[in-house]
């Protein structure tokens, strides 16, 4: 099937946003594992995975629209070199990715390709469930403190 252009072209600039955040995620993960906070890097290991099934998605659907997937382009990737940074890029880019994939989703219904905006609603949905862990996570340390929150990642 034929696929709108301009579609393809913003699922591959979603595709390009969903292989730098898995790029940032797995780094800020193994980060976490080298310092000793297993339980964060669980969850960051966890969000990148789900973010290399977003990728999937979106390639699958830009081959099935007869487009090219592009994945040698990535976005900027940022590395925080502690915890409390690392949520702030994290939750920069799923701000980020929530404001495309709203735009992408208004974009498909305008080209009627509903099939297209129910796989991306999908995927928005996942983003809002990653905002709200990273909320959840910079929620604690600031109830807790630093320090203490850290205590509670070593496994």
């Amino acid at each position: 099937m034929k696929g709108n252009p301009q579609l393809i072209e913003t699922l591959n600039s979603l595709l390009a946003d969903e292989l730098s955040a898995i790029n940032q995620y797995i780094v800020h993960s193994e980060m976490c594992a080298n310092w000793g906070y297993d339980k964060l890097h669980n969850r960051f290991e966890q969000r990148a995975i789900s973010e290399m099934k977003h990728a999937e998605k979106l390639i699958a659907r830009i081959l099935f629209l007869e487009g090219t997937p592009i994945v040698s382009k990535l976005k900027e990737i940022h590395i925080g070199s502690d915890i409390p940074k690392q949520l702030e890029y994290d939750h920069a880019a799923e701000e980020g990715a929530i404001a495309a994939y709203n735009a992408a989703i208004r974009l498909a219904g305008d080209v009627n390709d509903f099939a297209t905006r129910e796989i991306l609603e999908e995927i928005l949905n996942d983003e809002d469930r990653h905002i709200d862990g990273i909320e959840e996570l910079q929620d604690q340390i600031s109830h807790m403190t630093l320090p203490i929150f850290l205590t509670t990642q070593v496994e």
